[in-house]
């Protein structure tokens, strides 16, 4: 087990489930994301019908998943009523959970397993989407990259739930 998985997973015991509330796919670059209730995870690969999921088999970047809470920061520091989950280029909106505890470590949504990976870091493409100062707005609140462990069918509403690692 590594050691940052390991660090981190003496303090979650007690890390209460989230929830998916919103899942979006990108199939091609650049193009605008399609809202879905549900998908399938591929192991390996990523969300089926997302472009990064035959792009780069075994990326560390397999999905990205945001905050539902962070939004809600991110619209405030923008001072934006709202800001539509899509914008964000997320795959996967969760909410109700630390997303941060979650990384380094394993988790499960509905039949899929995941790892996060890293923290997903905005790009230039947030000043086209939410105008001037996204980038800064986001620093910190961009949410998680990770990468399918096991495959499994998601869909809206599923528990987010924190895998421990077996001591």
């Amino acid at each position: 087990m590594r050691s940052q998985q390991q660090l981190f997973a003496r303090y979650l015991q007690d890390l209460p489930a989230g929830e998916l509330s919103w899942i979006g796919l990108r199939p091609t670059r650049r193009e605008p994301l399609i809202e879905v209730e549900e998908v399938m995870a591929l192991a390996g690969l990523g969300l089926e019908g997302d472009h990064r999921c035959r792009k780069s088999p075994g990326s560390a970047r397999q999905i990205s998943l945001i905050s539902n809470e962070h939004i809600g920061l991110i619209a405030h520091y923008l001072k934006l009523e709202k800001i539509h989950p899509g914008q964000l280029r997320r795959n996967l909106v969760v909410r109700n959970i630390n997303l941060t505890a979650l990384r380094h470590q394993r988790f499960r949504i509905g039949e899929a397993l995941f790892e996060a990976t890293a923290l997903c870091h905005p790009c230039s493409r947030m000043s086209e989407a939410l105008g001037p100062g996204a980038v800064a707005a986001m620093l910190g609140q961009g949410g998680l990259c990770a990468r399918v462990l096991e495959s499994g069918r998601i869909r809206l509403h599923d528990p987010v739930q924190l895998v421990l690692p077996e001591v």
